[in-house]
């Protein structure tokens, strides 16, 4: 028994994960707009709605495909380190990781120019359609989520005597708000409101309008308010210090999202399509092809044999991901020998019928591995409850027994035959105070590039850091059939995949497939600090059938179980072979929703 209906149409489909902006986007298509104009709609709103988990200085990887192309496009919305960030820098600050939170970790804020490309390259809507939904969520105000609502409550002490502009913004007469009060962001919205301005001021014409709300942002104001905060301000961080930030408004004025071709691979007549290794899409793919020698339709899509089958090859895959994946624009990544048949088969003959405890990086080509040290900070420094939470770089409040995530999804397709899906993050409430004056925080991605000279992650000026942030676009024949993404940090490709493997391999509608009960190892290292792991270990939702938890640990897994429909929260939109677009949402949380028509 389904909880939620999958929902079919002939016009368009929106999925995300927060029913506000399921709905703006929708609203694209009643004023003519396409899939693109619908997620970059749904992308502002979740910005004011979602401010826990995503927020304007953040980033995005988007998967575009426009009707008739036959290709998959990747927009990269992940900005690039500060040029005055080196190995070099943090070491003489004393710091072996880069901080979680706080300026340190800041990067170029890449989520408003990859959107701003997907509209202009791909949309046909104008700024102001797009942007005017999430305008009137941040002025008159939005339900505020229990998560949400929970970070602020951890923070609030924060908020009232550290991040001040933080606590001017999310704290209501200076202390917490509750679940689902109405809240408002003016700040916010007088910068999208003056975005427009600018945009209105270049002329009439669409494109020039866009590229002037572009400026505005990278060289602007904006850019000009990030650079007069940063040049002066000292903020405490993950350390228990006070840091000043290396960005500057030099930074954004150097970058511009950029459009790259997809990395795919072939699995049952279906091309998938996934970012490159300056996220971790790579290891969805390198799943994928750890699995197809394996006939994992024999096998229950809850069974012992199944779970560990797809546990263990996500353990090489991962492996690799910690000693491989970086930017390849500033470092060798061997991604087709990764990807290559040969690599993948002999690496399939290492998931054996027991666990596995240990990381196991290969020697694609020949190279040799190269992993990080794990430095676990969580001791940190003797303070405030606070600064446990800013010690955990992932935006959640760790105390919290529910699944952590730091990730927003949104997806949409249309009957013409465009398709869209992105994971937006970062600049999170959490991340890094909130600018004066523009409403929302920086994004801390930095925290993911490590500070070991050689590794491909290596931390370096200009330089993407790597990653989690994964969504995935699916074509059969040339043309697109299924869009879909989850938060979920680390684990997202996980999650994902098990999504997928049921729809392909057990024969699971959509829907079905979507709410079938959810499982993934910590057995490497998280991407954010501390970096935490736990060797061995397999997290199952509690609804998993008592034999298969007992095999598993008769193979040697570490079993953990976490609350029911607690892991996840996969949104999809599809295409059928007669037009037919179709729209699933995890019910999950109760937050993600899905629209079709």
């Amino acid at each position: 028994m389904l909880f939620r209906p999958e929902l079919r149409g002939t016009r368009g489909a929106v999925a995300s994960t927060h029913w506000l902006a399921s709905a703006a986007g929708f609203r694209m298509y009643d004023k003519g707009g396409n899939a693109f104009d619908a997620a970059v709609a749904a992308a502002f709103v979740i910005q004011v709605v979602e401010p826990h988990l995503n927020g304007p200085g953040g980033d995005v990887p988007v998967l575009a495909h426009r009707a008739g192309s036959g290709r998959v496009d990747v927009v990269c919305g992940q900005g690039p380190m500060p040029r005055a960030a080196t190995i070099e820098r943090f070491e003489q600050l004393g710091l072996s990781v880069v901080p979680g939170s706080g300026l340190l970790p800041a990067v170029v804020p890449g989520a408003f120019g990859a959107w701003l490309r997907v509209l202009a390259e791909y949309g046909t809507l104008s700024l102001e359609d797009v942007l005017e939904p999430a305008i009137g969520y941040a002025e008159h105000g939005y339900p505020l989520l229990p998560k949400a609502a929970a970070m602020i409550g951890a923070l609030q002490e924060l908020f009232r005597e550290e991040w001040t502009e933080s606590g001017r913004t999310y704290l209501v007469r200076g202390g917490a708000p509750r679940p689902g009060q109405r809240m408002t962001n003016p700040d916010l919205a007088r910068t999208y409101r003056r975005l427009l301005d600018e945009a209105r001021a270049a002329g009439a014409d669409r494109g020039k309008q866009i590229d002037a709300a572009l400026r505005a942002f990278y060289e602007g104001f904006v850019a000009e308010t990030i650079d007069r905060y940063l040049a002066t301000a000292e903020e405490i961080d993950a350390t228990g210090r006070r840091h000043r930030g290396l960005l500057t408004g030099a930074d954004l004025a150097g970058w511009r999202a950029t459009v790259e071709p997809s990395l795919h691979l072939d699995h049952r007549g279906l091309s998938v399509h996934k970012p490159g290794p300056w996220s971790q899409g790579p290891v969805f793919l390198q799943q994928l092809a750890l699995l197809q020698g394996l006939d994992l339709a024999a096998m229950g899509p809850v069974s012992a044999e199944f779970l560990h089958t797809v546990t263990e090859a996500a353990k090489l895959a991962f492996a690799d991901r910690e000693a491989w994946y970086g930017d390849p624009a500033h470092a060798d990544v061997p991604v087709d020998d990764l990807l290559d048949p040969a690599y993948s088969a002999a690496r399939r003959e290492l998931i054996g019928r027991e666990a596995s405890t240990t990381l196991r990086p290969g020697s694609p080509g020949g190279r040799t591995p190269v992993l990080p040290p794990v430095h676990d900070e969580s001791a940190g420094p003797a303070g405030p409850a606070w600064l446990g939470e800013l010690e955990e770089g992932i935006p959640a409040v760790v105390r919290s027994t529910a699944a952590r995530g730091d990730t927003c999804c949104v997806t949409a397709t249309d009957a013409r035959g465009n398709m869209v899906v992105a994971t937006p993050s970062g600049g999170w409430l959490k991340s890094s105070p909130v600018v004066p004056g523009l409403g929302f925080p920086l994004g801390t991605r930095g925290q993911m590039a490590t500070l070991t000279r050689g590794h491909a992650n290596a931390l370096a000026p200009g330089k993407r850091p790597r990653t989690t942030l994964s969504p995935t676009l699916v074509l059969r024949d040339g043309r697109p059939c299924l869009a879909f993404g989850t938060p979920g940090g680390d684990q997202q490709d996980q999650w994902t995949l098990q999504f997928f493997l049921r729809h392909t391999e057990h024969g699971m509608g959509l829907q079905e497939a979507v709410e079938a009960r959810t499982f993934h190892t910590d057995h490497v290292p998280t991407s954010f600090t501390p970096r935490r792991f736990a060797p061995g270990t397999v997290v199952l939702e509690e609804g998993m059938p008592k034999e298969t938890i007992e095999e598993l640990r008769r193979r040697g897994h570490q079993v953990r179980t976490v609350a029911d429909y607690s892991l996840s929260k996969v949104c999809a939109t599809a295409l059928s072979s007669d037009d037919m677009v179709t729209a699933v949402a995890s019910p999950r949380g109760a937050q993600a929703y899905a629209v079709a028509d």
